[in-house]
């Protein structure tokens, strides 16, 4: 399993990215992207996980159950 860290400018940057992103690897997108209409509802439906960074303690979680079922199920 591995991890790819992309600093992307905006919001659409993160649809080219899926198209990019080896099979396999799963997004992590700020949760007001879920809220953006159209946009939101493309990243929910291509399995991008959302994490909400204002709560610091939900993000963390998030992050480690995601680290776990990687490590666990041998997925990238």
């Amino acid at each position: 399993p591995y991890v790819i860290v992309c600093n992307h400018q905006a919001s659409l940057d993160l649809m080219g990215m899926v198209e990019i992103i080896p099979n396999r690897c799963v997004p992590i997108a700020k949760k007001e992207l879920l809220y953006m209409g159209t946009v939101g509802w493309a990243c929910w439906l291509s399995g991008i996980i959302f994490i909400d960074r204002q709560k610091r303690e939900d993000a963390i979680d998030v992050i480690s159950r995601t680290a776990r079922t990687m490590q666990n199920e041998n997925v990238r």
